[in-house]
């Protein structure tokens, strides 16, 4: 990957990030944006989002997604400038919850241990 798109795709997470929080503070909270991958051309754009809760919490978040993800590209698009502004695709990422899940294994072996 390009030094350029790591930039472009580091200052999107900034962005969407804070209109979120800007804009959708109270349906957003529980939403972190863990990364943003944007293609070769510029022309799509993958924004990774964790969910703090559980399945009943990420679909509300996927029914979110759908309902304000264009008003949200269109705001980002009104701060960064691009010769070609990505076409945004909402994807849940279930890292942060399968790193918890392994951490809770860690602790479970370490007390088991003592």
């Amino acid at each position: 990957m390009s030094q350029r798109i790591t930039r472009i795709n580091a200052l999107l997470q900034r962005e969407i990030s804070e209109q979120m929080r800007r804009y959708y503070r109270t349906d957003t909270a529980a939403i972190t944006i863990s990364d943003v991958s944007v293609s070769a051309d510029l022309r799509n754009a993958k924004i990774y989002y964790s969910v703090l809760g559980d399945d009943a919490e990420i679909a509300a978040s996927q029914k979110l997604f759908r309902r304000i993800g264009k008003d949200i590209r269109q705001r980002v698009s009104r701060e960064i400038t691009l010769k070609y502004f990505p076409t945004f695709y909402y994807t849940y990422d279930p890292s942060l919850e399968h790193g918890a899940e392994i951490n809770e294994s860690f602790d479970q072996l370490n007390q088991e241990s003592k």
